[in-house]
């Protein structure tokens, strides 16, 4: 499976190479980027989780990013973060990016190391990453990024398609297995300022003894120069290739745009396990806050409420304040 992937990369490359043999020599040069991105906050809790407090720098992006006349696009961005494995404040670099991507004529090819679709209009709707993680990023129904080729095609300005194959372990696990994740996804835009899309994925899984992963996901948004508002609807059957283990929840997020640097911004998540097996981390997830900008620079102070579904376990207050710097 690996070695039908690196093929089937290797060929979308040469295409989009082959597609640029022809263009005039004299061909204006097109505009490079560097990409320098930085996450950070300050948080701190408050009645049971009093002792939760500090600063935090949560990641940084660095990379490079080309845009060429006839369509042709190169990017590679390394992804500075935390890992599980480690407890303290050290970082571990990794490949988040490195793909070739050709845009014209309403198509979009990308092959390598390249962004995923699964909750890409999601995540760009709510346009908040460096505050909090889209729904299915944050309770982990998918990766951001994965090793594998993925193509769309706008019918016109209402419709437009999607498919995308990946190696299903995200750009943090490139290659250790043999399984495939298969995805495909609608956008329709009726309105101007309104979005509608539906997505569904199936994950091989690499065991005969384990079931395969299964996602859905609907969404809604509307969006215009005063505010936005979206939902979402998200199932996983399947979870970590057990069955049974499914997971589902709600997200409706919104904002409003209070002044030119100024925004207002709330949003309402809602996880749940079948048969409440992952109950430890179900529960309602609420938060509030304002948004000020001022050029590259973003600050985002917000209050946070978590309610879980075990009784044992106690609600969450806390403070945030959430800070990016782009470029």
């Amino acid at each position: 499976m690996k070695k039908r992937l690196g093929c089937i990369i290797a060929l979308c490359a040469l295409s989009l190479t082959t597609i640029t043999a022809g263009e005039k020599e004299n061909e204006k040069p097109g505009k490079g980027k560097v990409i320098l991105t930085t996450f950070a906050n300050f948080h701190s809790g408050f009645g049971s989780t009093n002792d939760d407090r500090g600063f935090e720098l949560e990641r940084a992006y660095i990379g490079y990013q080309y845009k060429f006349k006839n369509g042709l696009e190169l990017r590679s961005i390394v992804d500075f973060g935390q890992s599980k494995d480690v407890k303290d404040m050290n970082r571990i670099g990794f490949l988040k990016n490195a793909w070739v991507g050709w845009k014209r004529n309403g198509w979009s090819l990308y092959g390598g190391l390249i962004a995923t679709t699964q909750f890409k209009v999601q995540e760009d709707f709510w346009g908040k990453r460096y505050v909090m993680k889209s729904f299915q990023d944050e309770y982990k129904f998918g990766s951001s990024a994965d090793a594998g080729v993925s193509a769309a095609y706008r019918f016109n300005k209402f419709l437009s398609a999607d498919a995308i194959v990946v190696n299903g372990e995200g750009y943090k696990k490139v290659q250790l297995k043999d399984g495939l994740q298969y995805g495909a996804g609608v956008t329709i835009t009726p309105l101007e300022g309104f979005t509608i899309r539906a997505y569904g994925s199936y994950n091989e899984s690499t065991d005969s003894s384990l079931e395969g992963i299964i996602n859905a996901a609907s969404f809604a948004g509307y969006k215009n120069k005063r505010f936005s508002l979206a939902a979402e609807y998200n199932y996983m059957w399947n979870s970590k290739n057990i069955k049974g283990n499914d997971l589902s929840g709600i997200s409706a997020y919104g904002s409003f745009n209070a002044g030119k640097r100024v925004q207002l911004f709330a949003r309402w998540d809602k996880l749940d396990s079948k048969h409440a097996w992952n109950i430890e981390k179900d529960g309602i997830a609420v938060m509030g806050g304002v948004e000020l900008k001022y050029g590259a620079f973003k600050i985002a102070p917000n209050f946070r409420f978590w309610s879980p579904d075990e009784n044992q376990q106690s609600n969450r207050y806390e403070l945030f304040i959430n800070a990016s710097f782009a470029l």
